[in-house]
């Protein structure tokens, strides 16, 4: 498939918890409210990015990736974001990451809802798909794990406009996520 056939940016993911739109400039407040909780990043890689200038990087970065989502809840209100990046049609493979939700959403399915349309949708396109968590991050790790992907490596990132930072690679395959 071509990479015009996988489009980063689908309008149409949603379920009876979550819908995924595609970042627009326009979403910046609404989604900086959620991001703006120092809780939501205590254990992410960089833990400052609920100040606005370290969140407005964050921001671009998004909206340069073409891959990006606002994730809104049932009742419209904006809890979160997500992305796919790093679309690689030779090795038919793409990114899902730079995921984070509100307090709120916690240990309430959100992030297994928000991971299954995403994966859903890009195993129609692609036979794997990876994950950088950061090292420090064992609430993510947690995720991944009960998500069913598998911890295959580590390696040093260097996320949009940020310090390199340690992270763990997941991966999770069209089969295994068939076979789950």
């Amino acid at each position: 498939m071509s990479l015009h056939s996988f489009n980063l940016q689908p309008a149409h993911l949603k379920d009876s918890l979550i819908s995924l739109h595609p970042l627009q400039l326009t979403d910046f407040e609404q989604l900086f409210k959620v991001a703006s909780d120092p809780e939501v990043w205590e254990q992410h890689p960089n833990k400052n990015r609920y100040q606005r200038e370290v969140f407005e990087n964050f921001f671009k970065g998004a909206m340069e990736s073409g891959g990006a989502f606002l994730v809104y809840d049932a009742m419209g209100n904006a809890v979160g974001s997500s992305r796919f990046y790093d679309y690689n049609e030779e090795d038919k493979s793409v990114h899902i990451g730079y995921t984070f939700l509100a307090k709120s959403c916690w240990g309430k399915g959100y992030n297994q809802a928000l991971k299954t349309l995403m994966l859903d949708y890009a195993f129609q396109f692609v036979e794997k798909v990876i994950f950088h968590v950061g090292s420090t991050n064992i609430r993510s790790q947690k995720a991944m794990t009960k998500l069913g992907a598998v911890k295959t490596g580590e390696i040093e990132v260097a996320y949009f406009g940020e310090a390199v930072k340690h992270n763990f690679v997941y991966e999770m395959t069209k089969a295994s996520w068939q076979n789950r």
